[in-house]
């Protein structure tokens, strides 16, 4: 018999999530195609952002939580004059505003100003529970609910590419720290409204989206070509 046929589906999964993808599509795609009852993932991408998704597979779901405390590395760019109700480009028109007078330095300045510790109140349209319901959920509703600051830390928040209206940045940062929201608190801070335009997760603490396949992929792969691309239990520790 095949190894790769009888080894049991224990470990993790990277996945580089096509925009339009939800976390929770690429986690039924893993589970239906090779029947495996466990799957989750270490930390939500929004649909409209790509990137790296860590999949834990069978007894590696109990890990999820040691996995998701890794900090995290994105590239991006916010949309200068423009105010959403998401705070990205899925939202309602809020605002929109002349950016006339941002220039290249102050962008810059203002990027080095959201660094090291923050308080920062998660969006509603977030999977922040309060009382037992998801936030993103309440925003559906149309319900907008007081939500507790959270602590994060920006390691490095850095301008790449300044093409007004849109801003390119590479961003590293704790747990836990939104996008989006700190994108539109840029824009507040360079008095024209911003909203987050386009993202990508490139790391997880020492994972790499270089190291992971597309859905397109692994809709072509069997059961052993699973078991040959993931990182299986005993090596997960070494992530942790």
């Amino acid at each position: 018999m095949n190894n790769s046929l009888s080894r049991t589906i224990d470990g993790i999964l990277l996945v580089d999530k096509a925009v339009d993808w939800t976390s929770h599509d690429v986690v039924n795609c893993i589970r239906r195609r090779f029947r495996i009852k466990k799957v989750g993932h270490c930390g939500t991408l929004d649909p409209k952002a790509t990137g790296l998704l860590v999949l834990v597979l069978g007894k590696a779901t109990k890990l999820s939580q040691n996995l998701m405390q890794s900090d995290k590395h994105y590239s991006g760019a916010l949309r200068l004059g423009i105010e959403t109700s998401t705070q990205d480009s899925e939202g309602e028109l809020v605002s929109e505003r002349d950016f006339s007078h941002v220039t290249e330095d102050r962008a810059r300045a203002t990027f080095a100003k959201f660094t090291g510790g923050l308080w920062q109140t998660p969006p509603m349209v977030s999977a922040v529970k309060k009382n037992g319901q998801r936030l993103y959920k309440l925003a559906r509703q149309g319900k907008t609910v007081e939500r507790e600051p959270r602590q994060i830390f920006i390691h490095q928040f850095e301008l790449t590419r300044f093409e007004p209206p849109d801003i390119g940045f590479e961003l590293d940062c704790s747990k836990g720290a939104y996008v989006r929201t700190l994108c539109s608190d840029i824009g507040t801070e360079l008095d024209c409204g911003a909203y987050l335009h386009s993202l990508r997760r490139t790391k997880s603490g020492e994972l790499s989206v270089e190291k992971a396949v597309t859905t397109d992929i692994i809709k072509t792969w069997e059961r052993e070509d699973l078991v040959e691309h993931m990182i299986p239990l005993e090596k997960v520790f070494n992530y942790i």
